[in-house]
């Protein structure tokens, strides 16, 4: 498990290496610090790695808060995106403008949100958000086609208000 992990975290660092002080290692070790313990032991793998994706998209926007804060005096610059989905989340900016997408989202579709979690933060496949979140493999991709046109709008009406 540590192994998949490892890879989750690195894809994630794979082209911010030079500009986000978190290494993949580090990002596994936060994970971990941040589960409670008690629920380790009792996860099925599926549901392991769906709760890793949350883990780490807040141990990513905590550390996009803090190198803003140092870097602009906390703000962010909201900017619209050609193609939402090209974000690497290990970009401070893009992952503070894709959590708080994820909120909005999450108050409008719940199960929409989760989708773009695991999907974006811990790289699960269509298959195994489908089995965590005990739906259909056609429901998670009727979801996600709905979920990336809501946030492709997102992005462009921020940027227009930016």
């Amino acid at each position: 498990m540590y192994d998949d992990l490892h890879k989750m975290a690195s894809s994630y660092m794979r082209n911010e290496q030079n500009t986000v002080s978190l290494s993949p290692t580090v990002l596994i070790h936060e994970l971990y610090m941040r589960l409670p313990a008690e629920q380790n032991a009792e996860l099925s793998r599926t549901h392991f790695f769906a709760l890793a994706a949350t883990t780490m998209r807040r141990a990513l926007v905590d550390q996009a808060r803090f190198r803003n804060r140092k870097k602009r005096g906390g703000e962010y610059s909201r900017r619209a995106l050609l193609d939402w989905e090209s974000i690497t989340p290990a970009d401070s900016d893009h992952v503070l403008a894709v959590d708080e997408a994820l909120q909005e989202l999450a108050a409008l579709d719940p199960r929409q949100a989760s989708i773009v979690e695991m999907r974006f933060f811990a790289g699960m496949t269509v298959a195994e958000v489908a089995e965590h979140l005990k739906v259909s493999k056609r429901t998670v991709e009727a979801d996600w086609t709905m979920t990336k046109a809501w946030l492709r709008r997102w992005f462009d009406d921020e940027g227009q208000n930016s």
